[in-house]
């Protein structure tokens, strides 16, 4: 017999279970949308303002540094408001947000508001599922739960990116904005029409919260992220203004792991990086975002410099990601919430479609690309991204209690939303600037030779034409090539250890399946030696 889903108790008793569900995460998904500033459109924003694209990415990533450092006290803000309270205060709190964004050009001010943005948008998307969890799975499976979840998450980029550059390009960057604004208003009409006020938990103070630890945490996360986006501006180590932010970052780091080890109840307990297969899965993720670099930065300069596509092309490859992803969330509900199966494989395969995508943009670099092939690639990439997602964030939550576990998706998303992808940014356009570098002076060097296959009369602006172009088909299929060789590396790495794990486990079962009697009884020698190593 079928369990009865329960109610979300905050709608109205004359909706239908179905429609609060549909209700909660359309809520979700329009708090998601709200991204502060929409980077898809950094360069006509940084165009509009008068400033540098680095500023505007910055506040993008301000956003993103509000969505993670709320982590660890939204269960204390559940427990202090109602969900009704929340919404009604959200709701408006963004939509002032997104006037303040459109309107100013003090870039400080605009970071600051976008890091609020993140916080009350991670607020209260984090409010739409904790309240569905129950109605969307009966019995509180997260093999069910996180695939929903992370289709409304991931997705939600996927079409922010599409629904923005289409906007942008019938209007302008303002308008996504407005488009936005309009969301969350229907959204609060339907909070003050629809819901009621319920307690379901003694309210509790927000007493005891480490408020220093949430600052210093901020101010490191901001140092790195200031680090990787304004380093190649700056010049790197070369300038002030980067090596003061090490100096910030490390002596915040330092004060956190001080704050850890001698209060009583930090922002983030030392011992969520205890947990057996926690950095494990920490490096998991950082490797995950360092792959998927390449397609933000490499794919996206082989489209734009030498395929010539405009914006509308480019973003259209979201939606091969958006049906990637879509696959790669049914296979992980498959495989664990129907077959029951565990996690190794499930990482396995999405590395492997990673790397895989890799290869084939190594191969397809070619400057009379047409679209269509890169539809297979994208949709791989999608497929390896939901899948290794989802799995890695299921294995977190059934391996880690309560007690700790928001603490742990707070240090999960200092590597997937705040670091990493930055990072990843910095090291590969670094990387394609020393590799243009050295190409252009190897093919430069024979300009005067180039009878052979241009014509007779072709300018010098033409010459330099081509070997630009050269150049930059060089360099894209050499850093392509170097993560080909990185990922593979990587990838012999985790299925060796899967090998060798599944080995080990079927001799330990061999083992343990013989008679008392005959089991393996280590001799006397053996005894003597174990003793040695001992002592």
């Amino acid at each position: 017999m079928a369990e009865q889903r329960p109610r979300i108790p905050y709608f109205k008793d004359f909706l239908p279970t179905s429609v609060c569900i549909g209700l909660s995460l359309f809520f979700a998904m329009v708090f998601q949308f709200n991204g502060g500033v929409f980077l898809p459109a950094a360069t006509q924003m940084s165009s509009a303002l008068g400033c540098i694209q680095e500023d505007v990415t910055m506040a993008g990533y301000a956003s993103f540094i509000g969505m993670t450092i709320i982590f660890p006290i939204l269960f204390r803000l559940k427990a202090r408001f109602t969900t009704r309270s929340i919404f009604m205060m959200v709701c408006p709190v963004l939509i002032a947000c997104n006037l303040i964004t459109m309107h100013t050009k003090n870039i400080f001010l605009m970071i600051c508001v976008c890091f609020v943005s993140g916080f009350f948008r991670m607020w209260g998307t984090f409010e739409c599922f904790s309240n569905t969890r129950l109605s969307i799975t009966p019995s509180g499976n997260f093999s069910v739960f996180y695939p929903v979840i992370y289709i409304i998450v991931l997705e939600s980029i996927q079409l922010s990116g599409l629904v923005t550059m289409h906007i942008n390009d019938w209007a302008n960057w303002q308008y996504m904005h407005w488009f936005v604004i309009g969301m969350l208003m229907i959204v609060w009409v339907c909070v003050m029409c629809l819901t009621r006020s319920v307690r379901l938990m003694k309210k509790m103070p927000l007493y005891g919260i480490d408020w220093k630890g949430l600052s210093l945490w901020t101010t490191m996360l901001f140092a790195i992220v200031f680090i990787c986006i304004y380093g190649d501006y700056y010049d790197w180590l070369d300038s002030a203004q980067i090596r003061a932010c090490i100096v910030i970052a490390v002596v915040s780091l330092l004060l956190n792991i001080n704050r850890m080890t001698s209060i009583r109840h930090p922002y983030i307990d030392p011992q969520v990086f205890k947990y057996k297969k926690f950095p494990v899965i920490l490096f998991l993720f950082l490797m995950l975002c360092l792959f998927l670099a390449t397609s933000s930065v490499l794919q996206n300069a082989f489209m734009v410099s030498i395929l010539r596509y405009d914006t509308l092309n480019a973003i259209s490859l979201n939606w091969c990601v958006f049906v990637g992803i879509l696959a790669g969330a049914g296979v992980v509900f498959f495989r664990q919430a129907v077959l029951k199966k565990g996690y190794k494989l499930l990482i396995s395969v999405g590395f492997t479609l990673i790397v895989v995508y890799q290869y084939y943009m190594y191969f397809l670099i070619y400057p009379d690309l047409n679209i269509e092939s890169l539809y297979l690639p994208n949709f791989l990439k999608g497929i390896g991204h939901g899948i290794l997602y989802i799995a890695l964030t299921i294995y977190v939550a059934k391996h880690i209690p309560f007690k700790h576990f928001f603490q742990s998706l707070c240090v999960l998303s200092f590597i997937r939303t705040s670091i990493a992808t930055p990072l990843g940014t910095a090291i590969l356009n670094r990387w394609m600037k020393h590799l243009q570098l050295d190409n252009w002076a190897l093919l430069s060097r024979n300009m005067d030779n180039l009878t052979e296959w241009m014509p007779n009369n072709a300018s010098l602006m033409q010459l330099y034409n081509e070997v630009n172009t050269q150049t930059m088909l060089t360099s894209l299929k050499e850093l392509f090539g170097w993560v080909c060789i990185i990922g593979t590396v990587f990838l012999v790495i985790v299925l060796s250890y899967r090998v060798w794990r599944n080995r080990h486990l079927a001799a330990l079962k061999m083992l343990h399946s013989l008679p008392a009697k005959k089991r393996y009884k280590p001799s006397s020698i053996h005894r003597i030696s174990q003793q040695n190593q001992n002592l």
